[in-house]
């Protein structure tokens, strides 16, 4: 399956990058581009850069970045970040104004079937052949439609020292179970300890992309497995809806907060809780680290999401991507130049590579990658290096934003009275409303 080889394929050249060296409101700012050309080392003349962001994580960087650019080329770049959880709304709406974004990103083959006639063809420019693999290219036929600029994973964050306080090591989890004891009788001493075992899980617009979507690939990894899905079935079955249910409860249980709070809860609370050390594990990806650095990386591991299926202890991070940069095919000439220079630039010069690296800590599949201090990121490559199994993020061919609308509106339900009757309305969101919406999106 092509899903599958993508996995593989970043696992393998995240091997490789480890041993080469290799929210709120959206901002924005003016700078500027280029010490490549795409077309073979001419700067762009007369163009702009106009970049919607899609990580609120990385905007500073992305500003300072773009004003290192302008001032060393004089080509203005402007960098909007959308807000967390409302890129494709901001998306929509920036495309529809005549200074519209020249670079932007899609989430996958989903998010291209919308945005395909925006799409430039990058097939044969300098930047696609600064790609380390075709695995990173995002194809519409035969045109190149996208490039992965940084792959990333996710699980749940661990900070060590309060876990050794408690008296046990991230060796002490191997799979859901192991995970439910440690949880539960941190649980049953915490005040005692002093600190809960899960952040919040909070479902405001800014954190439940964590639960609707990152937590809800893993009955549907589990399930595309079983069923040898390619893109987006019209229908799935749910079969590992009860491994979903039982992962909630052990986060919204075992919590800083009242299960009956998470509405109002926001990715803040949950990054203060984590760093202030009011609890011990924080569902969340390798981008996360700039956040918490300041818990210091000897404090910090990552542990795979176990739902307890079998042969979990076996279980790696979630890797992939959702992070496909795009042109804008009807930008100008000039404009479209520029951004892939700017492109190209980011991506093989000093200023660039450091700043996408260390300052932003991705992981990059370019031949000129260097290597990240993110520590989040290292744990992943160690896990990959072990022999065990990534969990492909299958979210990437959930057929739309409804879709998880639905299944966080039904989550956030169930959380506050946890009854059979309310996971039922889960469930229906899940399967029923994945029928729904594949439908509408397919025709």
């Amino acid at each position: 399956m092509k899903r599958k080889l993508l996995a593989l394929g970043l696992a393998a050249a995240m091997s490789v990058s480890l041993l080469a060296g290799c929210g709120s409101a959206g901002s924005s700012s003016q700078a500027g581009s280029t010490g490549g050309s795409s077309t073979g080392g001419e700067a762009a003349s007369g163009g702009s850069v106009y970049y919607l962001n899609f990580k609120p994580e990385a905007d500073a960087q992305w500003q300072a970045l773009a004003e290192t650019y302008t001032e060393q080329t004089g080509v203005p770049v402007t960098v909007v970040t959308a807000a967390s959880g409302n890129y494709e709304t901001m998306l929509k709406s920036e495309m529809a104004k005549t200074d519209a974004p020249t670079l932007f990103q899609v989430n996958g083959p989903v998010g291209l079937a919308s945005w395909s006639d925006y799409c430039y063809d990058l097939t044969g420019t300098d930047f696609a052949n600064e790609l380390t693999s075709d695995d990173f290219k995002l194809m519409d036929g035969d045109k190149l439609a996208g490039v992965a600029y940084v792959y990333e994973g996710y699980g749940i964050i661990v900070n060590t020292a309060l876990l050794e306080e408690a008296g046990y090591t991230t060796a002490d989890i191997t799979d859901f179970e192991s995970l439910k004891k440690v949880a539960e009788d941190i649980t049953a001493r915490k005040d005692e300890l002093g600190f809960s075992a899960f952040t919040s899980a909070g479902m405001d617009g800014s954190s439940d992309w964590r639960f609707k979507t990152h937590l809800a690939n893993m009955p549907l990894y589990y399930e595309f497995e079983d069923e040898g899905y390619e893109g987006t079935p019209a229908e799935i079955k749910g079969a590992y809806l009860d491994n979903y249910r039982q992962i909630w409860d052990l986060y919204i249980n075992n919590a800083t907060c009242e299960p009956s709070l998470l509405s109002a809860k926001t990715a803040d609370d949950a990054t203060a809780e984590f760093l202030t050390g009011a609890a011990v594990f924080y569902q969340n990806g390798t981008w996360e680290y700039t956040n918490i650095a300041d818990l210091g990386d000897e404090n910090m591991d990552i542990l795979p999401i176990y739902i307890g299926v079998d042969g979990e202890e076996n279980q790696g991070l979630c890797i992939g991507t959702e992070n496909y940069w795009c042109v804008n095919a009807k930008a100008s000439e000039e404009d479209i130049k520029a951004t892939l220079d700017f492109m190209y630039w980011c991506v093989t010069s000093e200023e660039g590579t450091t700043a996408m690296a260390q300052d932003m800590g991705f992981i990059c599949p370019f031949k000129n990658a260097k290597e990240t201090p993110n520590v989040l990121n290292n744990k992943m490559n160690e896990a990959v290096a072990s022999g065990k199994y990534s969990v492909a993020w299958d979210f990437n061919y959930i057929p739309s934003e409804e879709w998880k609308n639905g299944v966080g509106s039904a989550l956030t339900s169930y959380a506050a009275d946890q009854t059979d009757a309310n996971w039922d309305a889960v469930v229906t969101a899940f399967v029923d409303g994945w029928a729904t919406e594949a439908a509408a999106v397919n025709g």
